[in-house]
């Protein structure tokens, strides 16, 4: 659950953002600046957060009136492994004794719902935390850090799968589906897409983190719709979307079938006029922007 600071809400002196060149670091920027709110934006080409001045890179740079959101990581197509795990710590505790040493008057953490296990009852904030993997047990040791060393009010923010156009990521979800569908007119399921899963448009992130910062929010929130589909289902959407026939085929299964859903409730408690973009609408948006992008 959220506490709202700024109750009324307010634009933030400047915000920066490290971490400022990933997909969801870009899409936040060019919202931000097109409100016309001041932003510090902060790429790997800037700061290298494994670099061992790394925190002397952010001290430099920072001010007492910022409002900071800390994107950086290593995302899991880049490695499961213990290098990526230890890379992404040495990359939080840069940021953290940095703002040791320059307090913000406000840090947004956005970690992921990878924290979760997965489990058949709903997950909320009071959900029992309990990684599966090394990049789940990153965040919550991210999280840990940035609460205990970090003097300001922090907003830890767990989004689930995102979608959107120009993401990078593979992960398996709307992305990789759409690109399957269009490079071989063919979306291959695991088993036959029985899993359930949670999927979030890339501009209701960006919103939520510039209500949180707006309001100056402390505490935890889930990024979830609250609505899960099976990928047999987001599947037949995608494919729907294309201008040419799509088969859709499964394949053997390696993994037992997992199933993910949210309660929503302290999202709605904490901003309750915002509205999701319907899971048809925001696959609809993200084939749209995905076509007028340049090619790779």
């Amino acid at each position: 659950m959220l506490d709202n600071l700024n109750r009324e809400g307010a634009t933030p002196a400047r915000v920066v953002i490290v971490g400022a060149s990933g997909f969801i670091g870009r899409a936040l920027v060019e919202r931000l600046a097109a409100a016309g709110t001041p932003v510090l934006p902060l790429g790997r080409d800037r700061v290298d957060l494994t670099g061992e001045d790394a925190a002397a890179k952010l001290v430099s740079g920072l001010r007492l009136d910022d409002a900071v959101v800390f994107l950086a990581a290593l995302t899991p197509d880049r490695g499961r492994g213990i290098s990526p795990f230890l890379a992404n710590l040495k990359m939080a505790a840069a940021v953290c004794t940095a703002l040791e040493q320059t307090p913000p008057l406000h840090l947004v953490y956005v970690s992921s719902d990878a924290v979760y296990p997965f489990q058949a009852a709903l997950i909320n904030e009071a959900s029992c935390a309990e990684p599966t993997d090394l990049y789940g047990a990153m965040h919550i040791a991210r999280e840990l850090m940035m609460k205990q060393f970090v003097k300001v009010p922090v907003a830890v923010l767990r989004p689930t799968l995102i979608y959107g156009a120009g993401d990078p990521h593979n992960s398996y979800g709307p992305n990789r589906l759409r690109r399957m569908a269009h490079k071989d007119r063919r979306i291959t399921l695991f088993g036959e897409g029985e899993e359930t899963r949670d999927h979030i448009y890339i501009d209701d992130v960006i919103a939520l983190i510039e209500l949180v910062l707006r309001h100056r929010s402390c505490g935890l929130l889930n990024l979830a719709t609250g609505h899960s589909v099976s990928y047999a289902e987001l599947a037949k959407l995608v494919a729907g979307l294309c201008p040419f026939p799509v088969e859709i085929t499964g394949s053997p299964r390696q993994n037992p079938v997992t199933h993910r859903a949210f309660d929503v409730t302290a999202l709605q408690h904490s901003f309750p006029a915002f509205t999701f973009t319907p899971l048809e609408q925001g696959l609809a948006k993200a084939q749209a922007g995905e076509a007028s992008l340049p090619p790779a």
